[in-house]
């Protein structure tokens, strides 16, 4: 006797490709939106860089509500097509996403007004032309979808509950965002992750290419400006007045993980050495700007301070700003600890948060908290040392 076997219909070839993009382009908007989700005080920073290329700081305090908002649609848009729920409004969705970042990209790619979008966070650095052929692929994709699609849109709920679903999926990148604000992101893809060493950090293998540079030098005589190379310069001829120089980076040699890091005092003088060598435990107070630092638990940072100084730990607070404005701040907040000065794009990578709080050993980072974490930092201390 024959068994009975239900009917499953075959799937047409349009029917596989339609599916292999629906996964490729669902995946990588997952991605995008997740490492950005993980980090959305880094995506912030990254609108920062643009807002200043097209004069408009005016809107400067909107980025970090633009970072969350962004990863979570497009986290919302990738689960949605790879499931395939409200897939037809779902994939006009992201091809309209893609139709707005592709010339964008290519315009970044055309002028480079920064070294990276920022597209994978610090999860995946890739150059401003790769960030462009990737958006082509990804509209390829979501074309793709749309085209084979276009008569399927079958839903597997109603059109009240698959919405709702669709929705709740952009509430799991918001909860990330929120809890990464409050203490730090989940995911350190950063070099200052905690364990990393800032010396192996900063080291040049054997080997590897510098940076190399061509310089133009503009000198003039009897009123006649002339550019020369170091091989033509005339060097015997002092008649020719320097006016000036130029240098353009021809080829790209290798830059170490870490290559900005250094730490300079009130009066000027170079301590990165000394701080990163030091045999005790080194506390950084990082507050890139003062004018933006959350100051509701400085007195829990005060009270650490005494705490670990006690016990022969070190403290140093780093910022970028001004020195009247440090000066400033340490007598409106009590603040007992030495204040050194640091580049704000450095003082940023270092940690995410204002202020937050690293802890080194002998230049590697041990610990790395948000203030918001002093309190409990201390209830541990004090359990640890009872």
């Amino acid at each position: 006797m024959q068994m009975y076997k239900p009917y499953k219909p075959k799937r047409d070839w349009t029917q596989w490709v339609g599916l292999i993009a629906r996964m490729l382009f669902g995946l990588t908007f997952i991605f995008s939106g997740f490492v950005k989700a993980i980090d959305p005080l880094g995506f912030a920073y990254k609108q920062q860089d643009y807002l200043e290329v097209w004069n408009l700081t005016t809107l400067g305090n909107l980025t970090l509500l633009a970072a969350i908002l962004i990863s979570a649609l497009e986290f919302m848009l990738g689960v949605s097509i790879l499931l395939g729920i409200r897939l037809r409004e779902t994939a006009w969705g992201g091809f309209i996403f893609m139709i707005i970042m592709t010339p964008l990209t290519l315009w970044i790619a055309l002028k480079n007004p920064v070294v990276d979008c920022g597209c994978f966070g610090d999860a995946l650095v890739i150059s401003n032309w790769g960030t462009f052929w990737k958006n082509v692929v990804l509209l390829a994709l979501i074309i793709t979808v749309i085209l084979t699609n276009r008569n399927r849109y079958n839903e597997y709920l109603s059109p009240l509950p698959s919405w709702l679903l669709a929705i709740s999926f952009g509430f799991i990148p918001i909860a990330f965002s929120c809890y990464s604000l409050h203490y730090l992101p989940i995911i350190d893809f950063r070099p200052y992750k905690i364990g990393a060493n800032i010396q192996e950090g900063m080291l040049i293998p054997e080997g590897t290419e510098s940076d190399q540079y061509e310089t133009t030098f503009i000198y003039e005589k009897d009123g006649v400006e002339k550019e020369f190379t170091l091989e033509n310069y005339p060097w015997q001829d002092t008649t020719w007045h320097f006016v000036d120089q130029t240098s353009v980076l021809v080829k790209k040699g290798f830059t170490p993980a870490i290559h900005d890091f250094s730490i300079t005092t009130s009066s000027g003088d170079d301590i990165t050495d000394i701080i990163l060598n030091d045999e005790d435990t080194i506390y950084l107070i990082v507050m890139y700007d003062l004018s933006k630092t959350n100051t509701k638990n400085l007195a829990a940072i005060n009270q650490l301070y005494k705490e670990q100084t006690a016990l022969g730990a070190k403290f140093y607070a780093l910022t970028a700003s001004y020195q009247g404005d440090i000066e400033t701040f340490k007598e409106a907040h009590d603040a007992p600890y030495q204040f050194c000065t640091a580049d704000p794009i450095t003082l940023k990578t270092m940690i995410r948060a204002n202020p937050g709080i690293m802890v080194l050993k002998q230049g590697t980072i041990i610990d790395k908290y948000n203030s918001n974490s002093v309190h409990k930092y201390l209830i541990n201390n004090f359990q640890n040392n009872k």
